[in-house]
C-alpha cells in the first residue's frame, strides 16, 4: 500500500480508542468513516470532527448494516484502504455462570461475529476493488490470559486473535489482515464492571502503571494502521519489554491517569 491520504473505517468509532484513532488520522490527513450505535452521541462527533468525515449509524451484529456502512464510505470518499474493527463491548466483572443468558450473548455477538460480519464485508469488498488491509483489535484474553470475572469478554478476544491468524492464511490477492494491540488504555471498557470503589482503587494502582491515555495511544496506532500494513502484521503499544520497565520505574514514578490532564 502506498503511502499518501487514505480511506480509514472504524467500528466503533464515536467513543474512545476508536475515535481517538479517528482524530488522529484526520489530523493527519485522512479520511475517515465511523459508526456507531447511539443516535445522540452519533450527531454530537459529527459536529466535533475536523475533516472529511463521515460518522453514521450501524449495529455491527447485523452483516447487512456492516455492508451498509462499507457503501456509504465508498459512496462518500471513493473507496476504503483500511478497516479497523474497533467496537467491542465488556460485562460485569463476575463468574461466567452468573451473567444473564442477554448480557454473554451481547458480548459474543459483538466482539465475534461484529468482528466476522466486518471481516466478511471489507475483505470482500477490498479484493473486488483490488486491495486493502483489515485491522482486528487485540484485548484482554487476547494472549491467552485468563482474568477471573472476564472469561466471556477475554473468550471473545482469544477468538478474534484466532479468527485473524486464520484469515491471514486466506486472504485474497492483494488484501491483508492483522491485529492492533492497543495495550490498557483508559476508557469505559478498562473501569468497567467493578464491584465497589475499594475494588476499582485497587486496579487503578495497576493502571496507574500499565495504562495510557486515548490521546497518548491513538495517534501511535493511527499512524501503524495505515502503515504498517503486512498480512499477519501485529502490532502493539505495551510490549513486554514497556511493562518490565514500568514495573521497575514505578517506586519513582508518580502517574495519575484519573486526574486532569493538567495535574498529571
Amino acid at each position: 500500500m502506498s503511502a499518501g491520504a487514505r480511506t480509514v473505517v472504524i467500528t466503533g468509532g464515536t467513543r474512545g480508542i476508536g475515535l481517538g484513532m479517528a482524530r488522529a488520522l484526520l489530523a493527519d490527513g485522512h479520511r475517515v468513516a465511523v459508526c456507531g450505535t447511539d443516535i445522540e452521541r452519533i450527531e454530537q462527533v459529527r459536529a466535533e470532527l475536523d475533516g472529511p468525515a463521515l460518522v453514521v449509524a450501524a449495529d455491527i451484529t447485523d452483516r447487512d448494516q456492516v455492508r451498509e456502512l462499507w457503501d456509504a464510505a465508498v459512496h462518500e470518499f471513493g473507496g476504503v484502504d483500511v478497516w479497523i474493527n474497533n467496537a467491542g463491548v465488556s460485562h460485569a466483572r463476575t463468574p461466567l455462570w452468573s451473567l444473564s443468558a442477554a448480557e454473554l450473548r451481547k458480548v459474543v455477538d459483538t466482539n465475534l461475529i461484529g468482528v466476522a460480519n466486518g471481516c466478511a464485508v471489507a475483505i470482500a469488498g477490498m479484493a473486488a476493488a483490488g486491495g486493502g488491509h483489515v485491522w482486528n483489535m487485540e484485548g484482554l484474553g487476547s494472549d491467552g490470559r485468563s482474568v477471573a470475572g472476564l472469561t466471556g469478554y477475554g473468550a471473545t478476544k482469544r477468538a478474534v486473535t484466532y479468527l485473524t491468524e486464520g484469515l491471514a492464511k486466506e486472504m485474497p490477492a492483494g488484501v491483508s489482515v492483522g491485529l492492533l494491540s492497543p495495550g490498557m488504555v483508559v476508557t469505559d471498557l478498562l473501569t468497567h464492571g467493578y464491584g465497589d470503589d475499594a475494588e476499582l482503587a485497587k486496579a487503578r494502582k495497576v493502571f496507574n502503571i500499565l495504562a495510557d491515555r486515548v490521546e497518548t495511544v491513538t495517534p501511535w496506532l493511527a499512524r501503524r494502521a495505515v502503515t504498517d500494513t503486512r498480512n499477519g502484521a501485529r502490532v502493539a503499544w505495551l510490549t513486554p519489554g514497556k511493562v518490565m520497565r514500568r514495573f521497575a520505574a514505578a517506586p519513582f514514578r508518580r502517574r495519575d491517569l484519573f486526574a486532569s490532564p493538567e495535574s498529571d
